[in-house]
């Protein structure tokens, strides 16, 4: 049984521009890469988490990560029919064989294994289009929660689930979201249930730089 799936507060049309949004950025993204004399193209501000851009990395290729021994994120996601087919399409690889995932281990359900999250970005800005977190189950990985809300990231925090989300206000470019909502969740019931969350507005007063500010 899947756990809980984030709903769409503005129905599917709001997901659909996000992607759009998202997908402008990666253009941009992609563009000034190959206009660059080096670097990886990661950004130094704008909508995804920071410490999401921090220890973001692009995953080897399916076959280099069974060679380790490690959860091949990839196939997960796109074998599993739960992922939108936007998510699918945007992964691809940034370069040579490298996919944009981003995937941590750990306890989050108590299962005979531990729990993977996988994190699908873009290649260009490392802005976070979906979230996953994968339980073994009988010896298979099975979706138990979902969020494709972009710009989004999810993370493993002393055994609960942290996702993060940028939130807009009406005008906000695309770089420069209002302020995040950090939602906790915790495996109950054999589902994620939402623990509480916290709201942070972004301040540009200081040097023009964003700065979370815990809302009252």
């Amino acid at each position: 049984m899947r756990g809980l799936t984030d709903a769409e507060p503005s129905g599917g049309g709001a997901v659909r521009a996000a992607f759009t949004a998202v997908a402008v950025l990666v253009a941009l993204g992609l563009f000034a890469s190959a206009c660059a004399t080096g670097g990886t193209g990661a950004r130094d501000e704008g909508p995804a988490h920071a410490d999401s851009v921090a220890g973001a990395a692009v995953s080897p290729s399916p076959s280099g990560a069974a060679a380790r021994g490690q959860v091949d994120a990839v196939r997960l996601v796109k074998d599993d029919p739960t992922v939108s087919t936007e998510v699918k399409r945007a992964l691809k690889p940034c370069v040579a064989d490298e996919y944009p995932v981003d995937v941590s281990y750990g306890e989050l359900t108590g299962g005979p294994a531990d729990d993977v999250v996988v994190n699908v970005l873009t290649c260009g800005d490392a802005v976070g289009v979906g979230s996953y977190v994968y339980r073994q189950v009988r010896g298979k990985y099975e979706n138990v929660f979902e969020t494709e809300e972009p710009p989004v990231y999810a993370e493993i925090d002393r055994g609960d689930l942290v996702v993060t989300k940028q939130v807009y206000e009406k005008g906000d470019p695309v770089s420069s979201p209002s302020g995040e909502n950090v939602i906790t969740y915790r495996w109950a019931s054999g589902r994620f249930a939402e623990e509480y969350r916290t709201h942070n507005d972004y301040s540009n007063a200081v040097g023009g730089a964003a700065t979370p500010v815990p809302s009252g």
